[in-house]
């Protein structure tokens, strides 16, 4: 079985401006990329699940959402990084049902099957209490972290 790292993206990949959804203002973290150099040398898989609940409030498009992932993918391409998959909830409570919102499992457990992913070994990262709600209803630990800081700081946490 695999071992993944879990990340949400806002405030843990790149700076948290709430609502991110402008390249110019998609900025990514300092360290994250070695942090994650360093987790997918240890054999962790990498995967982003992260709401993007501007969409249903009609803020900005979901090509929005690609355009910053491409340019993520790409970055990470640049500095041998590879994410196995970007999981985005489109949707918002005010606006429409679903159960692929954070704190809702539904993308963690998504890619446990489709990866063959070991929850026991695995973690997820994130800036919000529902990110940790999320992996723990996964049986995935959760570690929260203040948002816009650096991953270096819980590398030690993780095995």
């Amino acid at each position: 079985m695999n071992k993944a790292i879990f990340l949400d993206r806002d405030g843990v990949i790149n700076v948290e401006r709430g609502y991110t959804h402008r390249l110019e203002d998609f900025v990514i973290l300092p360290d994250l990329i070695e942090v994650l150099q360093h987790l997918q040398k240890k054999g962790y898989l990498l995967i982003v699940v992260s709401n993007q609940s501007g969409i249903a409030r009609e803020l900005y498009k979901q090509e929005d959402v690609e355009v910053l992932h491409d340019y993520l993918l790409k970055e990470f391409k640049v500095n041998n990084i590879t994410l196995s998959e970007i999981y985005y909830c489109v949707h918002h409570p005010d606006v429409s049902r679903c159960i692929c919102r954070k704190p809702d499992s539904l993308f963690v457990e998504k890619a446990l099957s489709r990866f063959d992913i070991d929850p026991s070994q695995s973690y997820f990262i994130g800036d919000k209490e529902r990110d940790v709600q999320a992996a723990e209803k996964a049986g995935v630990k959760g570690i929260l972290i203040e948002a816009n800081s650096s991953l270096k700081l819980i590398l030690n946490r993780i095995a």
